[in-house]
């Protein structure tokens, strides 16, 4: 059996989306742990960029966790992983930044993670939990470099508006960031 000429890629791609460029903001045997994937279904168009799994999609590497009923991964001119959307009624993505954080958790109907700008928006019932916080809405952006979240009650794909909520907990006297 021969792997098909999208394969290289595909995996290269796999590990960019996981492990992003970063090194702070992923655990350090994240980037050598295997990629584990599991779908129904796999559609890969070489020439358009894009492989389409499809089916209770998990993809996972180290503490990295990406899932939906859909995930597309497109890449760019280049060859270089630009874009992964996951979809479904709740898709879900994780990561432990570092050894001693917690996971940052999130949902939505849709997950766009845009890997050049190490940015992930959730759209539609998006929720997103860093530590103790959590965010609520219609759509969540969340810039994983400068941990940054804004958040919206209406937006495009957003079925009907969804108030924005926060719950932010109190610092701890003594506690470090």
């Amino acid at each position: 059996m021969t792997r098909p000429p999208f394969a290289p890629l595909l995996t290269l791609g796999i590990v960019g989306l996981l492990m992003g460029s970063a090194p702070t903001l992923a655990l350090e045997g994240d980037a050598s742990a295997p990629i584990e994937v599991e779908a129904d279904r796999l559609d890969l168009d070489d020439r358009a960029g894009t492989a389409v799994y499809r089916g209770n999609v998990d993809i996972r590497q180290g503490s990295m966790q990406l899932t939906g009923a859909r995930v597309e991964i497109q890449r760019n001119d280049q060859g270089q992983l630009s874009r992964a959307t996951a979809s479904g009624e709740r898709a879900y993505i994780e990561q432990r930044p570092a050894p001693d954080e917690p996971l940052v958790r999130g949902w939505g109907r849709t997950i766009v993670y845009h890997v050049a700008e190490r940015r992930i928006e959730l759209i539609d019932r998006a929720e997103l939990h860093r530590g103790g916080d959590t965010f609520d809405g219609g759509y969540l952006e969340y810039f994983l470099d400068r941990r940054v979240v804004q958040a919206r009650a209406e937006a495009e794909g957003v079925e009907e508006r969804q108030r924005v909520r926060m719950t932010l907990e109190p610092e701890q006297s003594g506690s470090q960031q």
